[in-house]
């Protein structure tokens, strides 16, 4: 094995055994993964959010985020109503529930990060920060190639 596929090797083992711990740590938390993604959008954006936005930011397709917002409406942590401008669109918007949950996790995760991360010196944590965000515009990337390919009729990238 080369030096680069030993790179490789080296992340994707430590890919999977962070999933793999936050997959546990989910299961203690009181909103899933694509519930926390889906409020955190419409947090982060200050406001009602149509449901092409949020699929777009998030980059999934219009079905699986309708099937997601359905699960935030049947718990009480979202609502949908029909733009005012245009009422062909529904827009999302957080309900007081829903900002209440969301303030909760994103107080867990941080804290739970900012213990991982107390040993780690300034520098290391914002590099690692870059390299995670530049890993992740990669996976993005890839998501759009394979949309494309997907629509253009290619198959598979």
């Amino acid at each position: 094995m080369d030096r680069e596929n030993d790179s490789v090797e080296a992340v994707e083992h430590a890919i999977t055994i962070l999933s793999r711990t936050l997959e546990s740590a989910q299961k203690e938390r009181t909103l899933t993964l694509s519930a926390y993604l889906l409020l955190g959008e419409i947090v982060q954006n200050g406001g009602p959010l149509g449901i092409n936005v949020l699929a777009q930011a998030l980059q999934l397709d219009i079905s699986t985020i309708s099937r997601q917002v359905a699960a935030l409406e049947s718990s009480g942590l979202a609502e949908r109503f029909p733009d005012p401008v245009d009422a062909r669109v529904s827009l999302l918007q957080i309900t007081d529930l829903g900002q209440a949950r969301f303030q909760e996790a994103h107080k867990m995760r941080y804290s739970l990060f900012s213990e991982l991360f107390e040993n780690w010196p300034e520098e290391d944590r914002r590099q690692f920060g870059i390299y995670l965000e530049r890993f992740n515009q990669a996976i993005r990337q890839r998501r759009n190639r394979q949309t494309h390919a997907s629509r253009d009729g290619i198959g598979p990238v």
